[in-house]
């Protein structure tokens, strides 16, 4: 078993389709293809139902990974991706959204609970622990009446992309800081 911090797949949560491309719900599909970018990847293949790719990261093989269902049923491609691999719980690192969090904000954590997050709960279920790194991508609480769900899946524009754009580079450096 790895120890704490000793990751070999880093997970982007997110919700595949160009509907959703620029949305905060994706600030871990954005922050994995930010770490992908900067490592050179120009291919990612199809695997237990996640875009898949190798990065070399700290002088060794991370595993980077979007799954391609819905956000909230994340748990079952990353859980069929990580026994092919031979991935423990303790060796996954997943990027999400956090509304707890700051817009802006970037946080890591292991282990704890889920704040009702549905990707995190997904992936507990079908890995039955919260024994998994977490680095946490502020999007803030919406405003006034909205609903999280609608918060979370606007289309953002002008600053507030640039800002999360900004907010899913953070990431991607706590990421690589983590490893």
């Amino acid at each position: 078993m790895a120890e704490q911090g000793t990751y070999r797949l880093v997970a982007g949560l997110g919700n595949p389709g160009e509907q959703y491309a620029l949305t905060r719900h994706n600030a871990g599909f954005v922050t994995v293809d930010k770490l992908a970018e900067r490592h050179g990847v120009r291919y990612w293949k199809s695997q237990a139902g996640c875009l898949v790719t190798t990065v070399r990261i700290a002088g060794r093989d991370v595993t980077l990974a979007k799954p391609q269902g819905f956000m909230n049923t994340s748990g079952g491609p990353l859980s069929k991706l990580m026994r092919e691999l031979r991935i423990h719980p303790e060796e996954l690192l997943v990027v999400h959204d956090e509304v707890d969090l700051p817009a802006g904000e970037v946080r890591d954590k292991f282990g704890g609970g889920l704040n009702a997050h549905n990707g995190l709960r997904s992936i507990k279920a079908k890995l039955g622990t919260t024994d998994f790194g977490r680095v946490r991508v502020g999007i803030g609480r919406p405003p006034g009446r909205m609903s999280v769900a609608d918060w979370a899946l606007r289309k953002l524009k002008g600053n507030f992309a640039e800002e999360f754009d900004i907010t899913c580079e953070q990431a991607a450096d706590v990421v690589e800081g983590l490893l």
